[in-house]
């Protein structure tokens, strides 16, 4: 059984393939009487959808969720909420070859050998970054819960091609065509993408996440702190490859003196002057900004000729992999970030709530 369900204080399962006629998500738990704005829900959606710009895929899908149940005159009504959105722009034909031929860096092989040639191979199947579609469904809706509790999450691309943001993120980039604080990193990031898909290759980058407004007092010691909630929610996006929160791997670098974030009193509230620990200690929200990295790794479907091995006949062999595929998966893996993040904090808060009565 693939594991695609989320247990928490709610949950979530999502399903279908990248080419089965849709792709959605129940969801239970949420509160009834919530009265999503679908528009804001159907702009968060927007940032994901593939085929709006020259360095995403070709593919067209208009990724707009039809709910099926869990609405009564436009608020939840408490039972489970099931979205789906129709697969309308699949082309199979262009996936026949990797039935027998695996693509480096992707699934294809571990599918093949976990469930035995019995997987949906087109277009990844559920291994697809198409499902995160669905994650952004929930996503959404918990930045919506989230904001009415004065907590906001907001990212923006860091890094692409070896070009990095400059500046501090500090507000929100998602209605900028392209989501940097600054605008000449930006311009510079999408020539990278555009230079490796002249070349027929592909290009990884890292997006930056901060949640604001989030009280001291989230998450738990060990197994259930902040950063295994959301880490566990972020390693559902197929192409993480890494997270860090606050310094990072560059706290390994320092001394404690440098490290540590001195606290003080501002306003009758415990506060830090800085923030290296990403606003986490001991796996608990201290208060400040959550803040944290992700990296992402370079779309594995590209025109270049690659070594692979043919399954049926278990031999070496060559592959160029056709179809349409995004030659940078960071842009449109930035709401997916948010989408994440927001859960692990909603879940986070409802624990917290359910501990005060």
């Amino acid at each position: 059984m693939m594991s695609s369900t989320y247990h928490g204080n709610f949950s979530f399962t999502i399903f279908g393939q990248s080419h089965s006629p849709a792709i959605g998500v129940t969801v239970e738990g949420l509160p009834a009487g919530f009265a999503p704005d679908f528009e804001d829900l159907s702009r968060f959606m927007a940032r994901r959808a593939p085929g709006r710009n020259e360095y995403s895929t070709p593919r067209k899908e208009a990724d707009v969720p039809e709910f099926l149940s869990g609405l009564q005159e436009g608020k939840l009504c408490g039972a489970p909420l099931t979205a789906i959105i129709r697969n309308s722009n699949t082309r199979s034909r262009d996936y026949d070859e990797l039935r027998v031929k695996p693509r480096p860096g992707h699934a294809d092989y571990t599918a093949q050998v976990k469930f035995g040639g019995s997987q949906d191979y087109r277009g990844g199947g559920h291994f697809s970054g198409r499902l995160t579609a669905p994650l952004c469904i929930v996503g959404g809706l918990c930045k919506q819960l989230l904001a009415q509790e004065g907590i906001t999450v907001i990212s923006r691309i860091a890094e692409i091609g070896g070009v990095c943001d400059q500046g501090e993120l500090l507000s929100s980039t998602a209605d900028k065509p392209f989501p940097v604080v600054d605008d000449d990193a930006g311009t510079a990031m999408i020539q990278a993408i555009l230079d490796a898909k002249a070349d027929a290759d592909s290009v990884g980058g890292v997006i930056e996440c901060a949640i604001l407004g989030a009280p001291a007092g989230l998450g738990d010691p060990m197994f259930g702190g902040m950063e295994n909630r959301i880490s566990q929610l972020v390693f559902g996006i197929p192409a993480v490859k890494g997270i860090a929160f606050g310094a990072g791997f560059d706290a390994a670098r320092m001394r404690g003196s440098e490290n540590n974030d001195p606290f003080a009193v501002c306003d009758g509230k415990v506060v830090t002057k800085t923030n290296r620990c990403g606003g986490i200690l001991g796996g608990i929200t201290n208060g400040m900004p959550i803040v944290f990295r992700v990296a992402i790794k370079p779309t594995p479907s590209i025109g270049i000729e690659q070594d692979t091995v043919d399954l049926s006949t278990m031999e070496n062999t060559k592959l160029t992999v056709a179809g349409r595929h995004d030659p940078c998966i960071v842009p449109r893996a930035v709401p997916c970030v948010e989408a994440a993040a927001a859960i692990a904090v909603y879940d986070a808060w409802l624990a917290r709530r359910k501990e005060q009565g």
